[in-house]
């Protein structure tokens, strides 16, 4: 029986059979979607795109994996000297991992021992307030999403800022000389609520970490490669630690990447063996999904993908802001993202079903209809998208 994700087992509605995708469609045995949400938000140049078919075909033919201890390969080297142009500043020690997940499991236990190997006896780590980075059990030590995990302990050392200059500041000021790391998702918290917030907290939080020399993680496993309408927002604000996932392959196969600065990584380079960095997942710097890296982001420059962005955005701001209904309590765009937020979970009861209908794949939970579209869309598709999310409110 397979068992899925988020779902209570005995009253789940059985799941939607793809039979086949191409572009923004899946096609299941009835209908032909547009997928709103990317795949989890994964899938930004559509599926059955044929480079990346081609570049996944050409690496399997060579060898298809070779673990990372003791062995290197040509793919793992390209997509690292590819990295040291691509990424901002002097983020340019790489771990690879195998989901977005197990990169800020990694990005953690590093700040973590990196604040160990130098002497120091801090504690306490810094997350945001509504904060999502994952199901692992770091992960979610640093998440403050109940409708996650609720199950679970909450760990006593973490503490959650609202994304507010003062709250920020009064944070660092009583607590800052105890903290290990600040994580954070930049601008944009996800599967936390899709909530936006501007450029200047963060501005604000390198400030404060430089000046208590707490290391500040970046986690742009959904915000990066553009899904805020900045390629990363690293290049807005330069983060210590770096995570990224999801999109990094193109969304065909699982695969994350910690980047880290000269600092970070110097605290665990010596001739001691204890102070090396000790983890390694077996399908880290995979060849297949390093081969795939390397395509994604060669289309991701070549197609211009962050003009295709601001077109999202645009369209996204035109169709959506402004439409009223009593039952919405905020309408919110940013980038490839756009999301009503409604005051009942009960309103978006059943939108999953009439999405369907109309040809949309959709996803919503909690209180939150919203699009991670593909940034292949064309705008009548991106509109078709937009209508549909309408409609259920004009005709219900």
């Amino acid at each position: 029986m397979i068992w899925y994700p988020y779902a209570q087992m005995k009253t789940l509605k059985t799941p939607y059979k793809v039979i086949d995708a191409q572009g923004v469609y899946l096609q299941t045995q009835d209908k032909k979607l547009i997928d709103s949400i990317s795949s989890w938000w994964c899938m930004i140049h559509g599926y059955k795109n044929p480079e990346l078919n081609e570049a996944m075909k050409e690496q399997i033919d060579r060898f298809s994996h070779c673990m990372l201890a003791g062995l290197r390969h040509e793919s793992v080297e390209k997509l690292s000297e590819k990295l040291e142009s691509y990424l901002p500043g002097d983020l340019n020690y790489y771990f690879f991992s195998d989901s977005g997940s197990v990169g800020v499991e990694v990005a953690l236990k590093m700040a973590f021992q990196f604040n160990k190997n130098r002497g120091s006896k801090r504690k306490k780590i810094f997350s945001l307030k509504n904060a999502y980075h994952g199901d692992t059990f770091m992960t979610m030590a640093v998440g403050d999403d109940e409708d996650y995990h609720s199950a679970f302990p909450k760990n006593p050392d973490v503490i959650h800022i609202p994304t507010n200059i003062e709250d920020l500041e009064k944070t660092f000021s009583a607590f800052g000389e105890d903290a290990i790391c600040f994580i954070v998702e930049p601008l944009l918290q996800g599967a936390g609520g899709f909530r936006m917030y501007d450029i200047s907290f963060l501005k604000k939080a390198r400030e404060l970490c430089d000046k208590y020399d707490v290391v500040l993680i970046f986690d742009e496993v959904a915000t990066g490669f553009g899904r805020t309408g900045n390629r990363f927002v690293s290049d807005l604000v330069l983060p210590d630690i770096l995570v990224l996932g999801k999109a990094l392959t193109g969304g065909y196969i699982g695969h994350a990447l910690t980047a880290t600065n000269k600092k970070i990584f110097e605290g665990f380079y010596g001739d001691e063996q204890s102070l090396a960095f000790m983890h390694g997942p077996t399908f880290m710097g995979n060849p297949v999904a390093c081969s795939l890296a390397l395509k994604s982001i060669e289309i991701f420059e070549r197609e211009n993908y962050i003009e295709k962005i601001k077109k999202i955005e645009e369209i996204a701001k035109r169709e959506l802001l402004g439409f009223e209904d009593e039952r919405i309590k905020e309408i919110r765009v940013m980038g490839g993202c756009f999301c009503i937020e409604v005051k009942e979970s009960q309103t978006i009861k059943g939108f999953t079903e009439f999405a369907y209908g109309r040809g949309v794949f959709a996803r919503p939970f909690v209180r939150y209809i919203y699009g991670m579209v593909p940034y292949i869309i064309t705008e009548e598709e991106l509109v078709k998208i937009t209508d549909t999310m309408k409609a259920w409110f004009r005709e219900r």
